[in-house]
């Protein structure tokens, strides 16, 4: 099982992540969007048990009904917990460079414009997180 250390830019939040992600992902969704200010978030998807804060004090909230977890220092978004999932999306940016390594973009019927690349777009969660297979046709 492989292990990664990341943390926020400041420092003050240290996270571990162990075993490997069940997705790695660009999520549309509306909370998400507003949460980061972004079109869309780059997203590494974790059982909720492999992702653990070591060092910190990270803060607690939601705009909506995702709870979201953040640097309370520099105000890093470190991951957040769809509520009846079971996972952790960590914020992709936290990772070592080249270990995100996107292979769908989910949630895309909140996206702002489309994104014409070689990914599968679907229209919500995929089939693996607990969604169904249909996809938008951009």
């Amino acid at each position: 099982m492989s292990m990664i250390q990341v943390q926020c830019p400041c420092g003050d939040v240290k996270m571990e992540l162990s075993g490997e992600p069940l997705a790695q992902v660009f999520c549309h969704c509306d909370d998400c969007r507003k949460a980061h200010g972004a079109a869309y978030v780059p997203v590494a998807i974790y059982p909720e048990a492999s992702v653990k804060v070591t060092s910190g004090a990270p803060t607690h909230w939601a705009i909506k009904t995702t709870r979201r977890v953040t640097c309370g220092r520099c105000g890093t978004r470190l991951y957040q917990e769809p509520p009846g999932y079971g996972f952790r999306g960590v914020n992709a940016t936290l990772l070592p460079p080249g270990q995100f390594k996107a292979a769908l973009h989910q949630q895309c019927q909140h996206a702002v414009a489309p994104v014409r690349d070689e990914l599968p777009h679907f229209k919500a969660f995929p089939p693996a997180l607990g969604g169904s297979d249909e996809r938008v046709g951009w």
